[in-house]
Order: C-alpha cells, then structure tokens, then sequence
C-alpha cells in the first residue's frame, strides 16, 4: 500500500479473559535485527541530514515507514502508514527543526478510539548537538522501536474494537518534540485515547554496577494527575483518589496482565511519572489529560546511555548492540502486546463513576452507561490496600449497584466496563458525586 502524508501546521481473585487466542510469540532474533538495521543508519539525531539516503534521521525513519508498510500489505492494506510533521525550535536546537513521527493506525471498529504503543526513532551521542557523530542508540530506543513493529506485526492479524496506534516518533532527545506532536495532533483531532504504552530503554537486563535485573520490567505511572487544576487535585486528594488516576489505573492493568504470562516479567510499578528527574515521550500525553505510562528495563547501565562510542580505562562506553538482552526485550514485548490486545477489545472505561453512603452502612455506586458494554464489573478495597481485592458483575443495562454492608469510609471504589468476551477496560476511581 502507498505510505499516506497527514499534514498537522493486581486482581490475584479474579479471572481474566485471555487477551488474545493463539498469537504469534515476540520474536528475539528478528527485534534484534531491527536494532541493528537502526544501528547501521550510524546517528539518529533529530538535527542530523533528513535527505541522506543511508545515514541519519531521515534515512531511518523511511525504513521505520517501510517496515510498518510491508506489514500492512501481509495483512491486506490493515495499517494505514503516515507522517504528521512540525518545526520545533528550543534550547536543543537554535535553529527550527522539521520533527517528523511515524505512525501506523490499525483501524479498529471504534476508529476515534485508540490505545497508543509507541518508540522513539532518534539517538543521541555524549553532546546533544553533535548531530553527525555516531550515536548508536540500540537500546535508547532502538528497543522501543523494535517492539512497536513487532506489536504490528503480531496484533495486525487479528480485529479490535478500539484503533491501534504504532507511533515512531522523533525529537524525544532535543526536548520530547515528537510526543509532544502526537499528543497535540489526539487533542487537535479529538481522538479518545484509551492508553498510551510509552517503551524507552526496554531491552538491558545488566546494570551498570553489573548487577542482572532480567526478571522484571519498571512501569512508571502518575497519581496526582498533571492535567488537573489545584481544585480538582484537592478533591481527589479529599476522595483518597491519588493512587487511582486513568495512569495509575493503566499501570495496575498492565501488572494484572503480566501475571497472565507464563514465564514472563514482573511488572514493579514505580509511582511516579518518569525516573527521578528525567522525562520520557508520556509525559506531553499526561500533560493533556491521557492516560499514559512509560515502560523502563529494571535496571540501567548509565554509561550505555547518551555516550560517544569508546573505551577509556578498559570501561565500554556507548549505546550499542552488545549491551542488549534480546530474550529480555520479548518479554516486554509481549506484555505490551497482551495488554493492548485487552484494552483494544474491551468498551471504553465508563465515565461519571461516583460513589455516595456517608453516615451509612451500604455504599451506593453509580456510573453513566457506556455504549457497546456488555456489563460491568464494580470493583472495591480496604482503604489500606493498593489493588483490588472484591468485585461485583452486572449486566449491560445496570448503573448501579448497592453494596449492602460495605462501609464507604473504609473502601474505595471504581467500576470497569466488560466485553462480551470478557475483555475488562481501565477501573475508573469513584470519587463523590459534583455538580
């Protein structure tokens, strides 16, 4: 198909539905290959030559746009591949930049609703404005790249409810442009973004110190949301509301998948936006209201980050392929692959969940209803703990349910909308009911 341009001036008790029937597995030997084609394009540097044909920015992000494109065509034409593009000007580069993203939508039934998995195309060497040196970036980002195609290539066999978004995007080391392009163009095109699986630095499992982290996967996620003026932060902060934001809500839906997965990762959910201090593509779509979060190995190895290629001291310094576990960068994969096969196939997260019973003994829980939902499922907890612990199903036409006994000051409450295979959505936190 031809490549169009769009122009833009734990619920440990709980059983549920398998993500997706007999999927392929990620595969290791052919993510590894896609690193090192990245690798071979020597910089991908934001500010590096677009037009030259084999090494820099441009050169790399027209394979990126041909791989999604021959993806499409073994799936008959069901990935559309385009380009959004703008100038950026900022500390990181003087002078405007045309930043460009690469994006591949798989259409779903929804075709306004999306569920987000995205990579950074661009690299970076030890000066952020050496734009013609080589600066490898295998694992920051070639791993994330790798493991958005190999989403499209596994989940473009199969038909979702919600659009599936693969997002290359570019500009994140000069100043997070390109996730700021993306989030920007979902706002400015009123997309309805379900989530937002943000994969930077995914596939090291040896530190820096030389400790091996190859048994889990960090996923950073926000509470108090960035999106919300001081009234509405007061009043989540008055619900008990901080740990249940859309982010967080999409943090835990991400462990609960991953405890599905024989012999994969644990999720260790980091309970802040980004690492301390550094940011991430996620963060543009936070700032716009999206839920969003952003997949870390477990461990990093600093001096494989943002380095000039080199040995000094017999220490190896610079991001090549050697440092990476391609076994370890499967297994992110396919918990990002699990994951938004589950949030593509389920309804939308319903909206105006509220929760009323002061001075009471029961609890009342009541939510707006969701098109499409076949039911829902009401969830609720001690206070004193971080994962849901009781649930409640209901059919298609409930808005309500009565929770005799559950005393409201001691519990929090949320509800998710269920579909009719049983694909579960992101809990929405129930807060007091405001006019």
């Amino acid at each position: 198909m031809r490549m169009k341009t769009l122009l833009v001036s734990a619920l440990p008790l709980i059983a549920l539905a398998a993500p997706a029937a007999a999927q392929d597995k990620p595969d290791p030997v052919r993510m590894k290959a896609t690193v090192e084609k990245l690798v071979s394009f020597g910089t991908r540097h934001t500010l590096s030559d677009p037009d030259n044909p084999t090494r820099g920015i441009g050169a790399a992000r027209r394979w990126a746009a041909a791989q999604l494109t021959h993806i499409s065509d073994a799936c008959d034409g069901c990935i559309t591949v385009s380009n959004i593009g703008r100038g950026f000007t900022g500390r990181r580069s003087p002078k405007p930049v045309q930043v460009v993203d690469v994006l591949g939508f798989q259409q779903g039934r929804d075709p306004k609703r999306l569920v987000i998995v995205m990579g950074h195309i661009d690299s970076r060497a030890t000066d952020v404005m050496n734009s013609t040196g080589d600066a490898p970036g295998a694992n920051d980002d070639g791993s994330g790249v790798a493991l958005v195609l190999e989403a499209a290539r596994i989940l473009s066999k199969q038909k979702f409810d919600a659009t599936i978004l693969y997002a290359i995007t570019s500009g994140e080391e000069q100043g997070l442009w390109g996730g700021q392009l993306l989030a920007d163009t979902a706002k400015q095109k009123g997309w309805d973004v379900t989530a937002v699986l943000n994969n930077d630095i995914v596939g090291n499992s040896v530190g820096q110190d030389g400790r091996v982290v190859a048994d889990k996967v960090r996923v950073f996620s926000e509470g108090i949301r960035a999106s919300e003026d001081l009234k509405q932060q007061m009043e989540r902060r008055a619900d008990g509301g901080e740990d249940d934001g859309p982010s967080r809500a999409l943090a835990k839906a991400v462990d609960n998948v991953a405890e599905t997965i024989p012999g994969g990762l644990k999720v260790e959910m980091i309970r802040r936006p980004d690492r301390f201090g550094r940011g991430g593509d996620q963060l543009p779509f936070l700032q716009l209201g999206y839920p969003a979060v952003r997949f870390t190995s477990g461990v990093e190895n600093y001096r494989r980050q943002h380095q000039d290629p080199r040995v000094e001291n017999g220490v190896t310094y610079g991001d090549t392929v050697e440092g990476m576990d391609f076994d370890y960068l499967a297994k992110v994969a396919a918990i990002n692959i699990d994951t938004i096969a589950r949030l593509a196939s389920a309804p939308p997260a319903p909206d105006g969940v509220s929760v009323a019973g002061a001075v009471s003994t029961d609890s009342t829980v009541r939510w707006q209803p969701v098109s499409g939902a076949a039911g829902y499922r009401v969830f609720w907890r001690p206070t004193d703990a971080q994962n849901w612990t009781e649930h409640r199903d209901l059919p298609a036409d409930a808005t309500s349910a009565v929770l005799k006994g559950v005393i409201v000051d001691d519990n929090f409450f949320g509800v998710a909308t269920l579909s009719p295979k049983g694909a579960q959505s992101l809990v929405t936190f129930a807060g007091r009911a405001r006019r």
